[in-house]
C-alpha cells in the first residue's frame, strides 16, 4: 500500500502561532494539589511546587498556561487565593462537587509560570460574577501601583505587575452544567460589557470571549453567531472546546474524529467571516481551541464524587484518565489537525497538563511520569513551529460515521525557515497495513534526514505507569531516506512518526 504527498516551499497556510502548543490547569481534582503544588514531596521547591513535575512541563515548552478554569471559574473568587495563605477561606467548589483550599492562587501560579518559562492565560468569573470583579482582578494583575487593588498586590508581596495580556470571558456558558449558565444574548451582552470595561484599561489586551462547549451542542452553532454579534468588536478569539473518546471500543471510527474536529473548526471560522461581513468590520477574530484531549478512560470511577456520594474531598482524583498507545494516534491526529488549520486556530490548551486528563502523572509523595499522550505533543510543540505547509497528500482511505473517506495517511508538515528545518508528522490509522509513503520536496533545495522518531505497539491498550514508564516510548527510526528530492518513509500499521530534514 502507498500514499504520496507534495510539498512545495511557496505553498504555505501560514505561520503558527506558538500558542497553539498551550496547556490548561484548572482547580480540579490533582490537576494543582499534588500536581504541579505538593510542598511537603522530596523534590519541592520553595514554593513548595514538584521538581519532578517542573522539569517535564519545561521538557515540553509550553507557550501558554490557561487557569484557573475551567468549570472551577464559574463560581471562583479570585480574592480567595491572595494574601497570607493562613487567612484564606476555603470554599466549596459546585462544578466538581469538592472543596477548594485556596492554597494556590494567582501568585503561586505566576511564579510557577516563571519558573517553567511560560505565560498565564487567566479567565474572569461570569458566572457568578460579572464587569466589577473582572475589572478588579486586571487591575490586581496589570496595573503597576497607586491603586486600591494594585497597592493591595503589592501588600501581598508582587511589586511589579504581570502584565497578563490573555483574557479569558467565563467558561462553557453555553452549557446547563454551568453556574450561571446564561443563553447566547445574555452571555454575549455581559461578555461585549466585560470586554469594554477591561479595554477601557488596556486596549491591547487579548480577549477569549466563549463559543460552544462542543459542537453536538443543541444551540451550536448559532451561539457562535449571536455571541460575536454583540462581541465582534471587542474581542479577538473565540474558543472552543471538544474531548474524544472511543466508547465503543472502535479503534477506525474513534481515529476518524479529526474529521469531526475539522468540520467544527471549519464551521466556526465561516462563522466568523458572516459576522465580519455583516459588521463590514475589518478587525479579525481568530479561534482558541483552548480546551482539547482524549477524555473517557475514567468516566465511571469519577460518578461517586461527582454525584455527592463522597461528600466534598479536597483534591481528590478526578479525570485521571491512564492513556494508552491507541490515544497517542488520536493526540497526533489532532495536533496535525490544528497545524493545518493553523490560519484560523492561533491559540490551543491540551486539557489538562498534571493528573487530570494530563500528559504528566504523579504520586504523592511519589515519582511523576510521561503518559503516553506526552510524546505526540512534545513532538509538536518542540519541532511544530514555524510556517505550516499546504500539503497534496493522497492516500487509501476508509469509511466511518464521521467521513465517507477517511485516509489511512494522516500528515502536517512544518517548515522552519530560521532554522533551514523541514519537520512532517504523520500518521498511519491503518490496522494491518504498513503503507509507503513518498514525500516529494519542491523549491527546498537540498538537505537531509537528522531525526526520526517513531511510535508503535503490539497492544493499542498498552499504557506508562509509575513502575513502567517506558512501557509505551518513542524509538528512532531508521527507515527514511532523502534523495533526489524525495522522501520515502515506511509507515507501520497503527503508527505515529516525526522525520526532520535539514535544509
Amino acid at each position: 500500500m502507498k500514499a504520496t504527498v507534495k510539498a512545495h516551499k511557496d505553498y504555505t497556510i501560514s505561520r503558527i502561532d506558538d500558542r497553539v502548543y498551550g496547556a490548561f490547569l484548572e482547580h480540579l481534582g490533582r490537576a494543582v494539589y499534588t500536581g504541579i503544588y505538593e510542598p511537603d514531596h522530596p523534590t519541592a521547591d520553595a514554593d513548595g511546587m514538584r521538581g519532578d513535575v517542573t522539569e517535564l512541563v519545561q521538557a515540553l515548552n509550553v507557550p501558554v498556561v490557561r487557569y484557573p478554569g475551567g468549570n472551577f471559574v464559574s463560581a471562583y473568587n479570585w480574592e480567595d487565593g491572595i494574601g497570607p495563605r493562613e487567612e484564606r477561606p476555603v470554599r466549596l467548589d459546585l462544578a466538581w462537587h469538592t472543596s477548594e483550599s485556596n492554597a494556590v492562587g494567582v501568585h503561586e501560579f505566576a511564579d510557577w509560570c516563571a519558573t517553567v518559562g511560560t505565560e498565564m492565560m487567566l479567565a474572569v468569573n461570569l458566572g457568578s460574577r460579572g464587569v466589577d470583579e473582572a475589572r478588579n482582578f486586571l487591575e490586581y494583575v496589570n496595573h503597576p501601583g497607586g491603586s486600591y487593588w494594585s497597592d493591595l498586590r503589592i501588600k501581598n508581596g508582587r511589586k511589579e505587575p504581570w502584565n497578563v495580556k490573555m483574557w479569558c470571558l467565563g467558561n462553557e456558558m453555553d452549557g446547563p452544567w454551568q453556574v450561571g449558565h446564561k443563553d447566547a444574548n445574555e452571555y454575549g451582552k455581559l461578555a461585549a460589557n466585560t470586554a469594554r470595561a477591561m479595554r477601557m484599561f488596556d486596549k491591547s489586551l487579548e480577549l477569549i470571549v466563549c463559543g460552544s462547549s462542543n459542537s453536538d451542542m443543541p444551540s451550536y452553532p448559532d451561539w457562535e453567531r449571536i455571541v460575536l454579534e454583540h462581541t465582534y468588536d471587542h474581542v479577538d478569539h473565540i474558543s472552543l472546546h471538544m474531548y474524544f473518546a472511543n466508547r465503543e471500543d472502535d479503534t477506525p471510527n474513534y481515529l476518524g474524529l479529526s474529521h469531526k474536529l475539522d468540520r467544527y473548526i471549519e464551521t466556526v471560522a465561516a462563522t466568523i467571516k458572516q459576522v465580519k461581513a455583516k459588521k463590514k468590520s475589518r478587525r479579525d477574530v481568530y479561534i482558541s481551541f483552548d480546551e482539547w484531549n482524549v477524555w473517557y478512560h475514567s468516566n465511571k470511577q469519577d460518578r461517586k464524587i461527582l454525584d455527592g456520594n463522597d461528600g466534598w474531598p479536597h483534591a481528590p482524583g478526578l479525570l485521571e484518565d491512564i492513556y494508552n498507545f491507541e490515544d497517542v494516534l488520536m493526540v497526533g491526529l489532532i495536533l496535525n489537525t490544528f497545524i493545518r488549520r493553523s490560519d484560523v486556530v492561533k491559540i490551543a490548551c491540551i486539557a489538562q497538563l498534571v493528573n487530570v486528563i494530563a500528559p504528566i502523572m504523579t504520586e504523592k509523595g511519589g515519582p511523576a511520569w510521561a503518559q503516553t499522550i506526552y510524546y505526540p505533543y512534545y513532538f509538536a510543540s518542540v519541532y511544530g513551529r514555524g510556517t505550516a505547509m499546504q500539503l497534496l497528500t493522497s492516500s487509501p482511505g476508509y469509511e466511518t460515521t464521521h467521513a465517507a473517506e477517511t485516509p489511512y495517511v494522516d500528515v502536517s508538515g512544518v517548515h522552519n525557515e530560521e532554522e533551514g528545518m523541514l519537520t512532517f508528522f504523520l500518521v498511519n490509522r491503518h490496522a494491518s497495513a504498513s503503507i509507503d509513503t513518498e514525500v516529494t520536496l519542491e523549491g527546498f533545495g537540498d538537505g537531509s534526514v537528522v531525526d526520526h522518531q517513531v511510535m508503535t505497539h503490539p497492544d493499542l491498550k498498552a499504557v506508562n505507569t509509575a513502575t513502567n514508564q517506558q512501557e509505551v516510548a518513542p524509538r528512532k527510526g531508521d527507515g527514511a531516506k532523502l534523495a533526489g528530492g524525495k522522501l520515502t518513509v515506511s509507515l507501520p500499521p497503527y503508527s505515529y512518526q516525526m522525520v526532520r530534514i535539514k535544509l
